[in-house]
């Protein structure tokens, strides 16, 4: 595509995250997860450090209550504990279990495959143009998201 408007980068990003959402239902719906667990449960496998129940319930702007529904349902499907911090035994640290790592990454394998295979036509420096298309894009729509996100406890799920 030569000389891509705003709006065409724009569709096109929603074409993407559209398809990249099929994808995920096929893992939530094989795996009984509903789309907020599917959320919660990346969430916490891609945090820097341990996340805790209130530290999720922000990210997920969902009230404590819902969280604790999205947890129990975690645990119950062999994907996530809830432990005792070792520096704080009144903190809850989450922790997902290697089986649930096991299986996304058998799932999600193939995807980084095709990903890798078709990167592969890209130069170095375009690699770097497009990390930083999707570094800024990523990065206004949290802005964009906080701006418009109600606090967790307006939020009924």
């Amino acid at each position: 595509m030569s000389d891509a408007s705003d709006y065409d980068l724009s569709m096109l990003l929603r074409a993407l995250v559209a398809e990249s959402n099929r994808f995920l239902e096929i893992f939530s719906a094989a795996h009984e997860l509903h789309p907020t667990d599917m959320t919660a449960l990346n969430l916490i496998m891609t945090a820097d450090s341990p996340m805790t129940p209130g530290s999720l319930a922000k990210a997920l702007n969902l009230s404590a209550s819902a969280t604790t529904s999205v947890l129990d349902r975690l645990e119950r499907a062999g994907h996530v504990v809830r432990d005792r911090s070792p520096d704080d035994r009144r903190r809850v640290e989450l922790r997902v279990l290697s089986a649930a790592t096991a299986l996304a990454s058998t799932f999600f394998q193939p995807l980084a495959r095709e990903f890798s295979s078709t990167w592969e036509q890209f130069s170095a420096e375009d690699r770097q143009v497009v990390a930083r298309f999707l570094t800024t894009t990523t990065e206004a729509t949290a802005r964009v998201r906080a701006a418009v996100s109600p606090p967790a406890d307006d939020v009924r799920r």
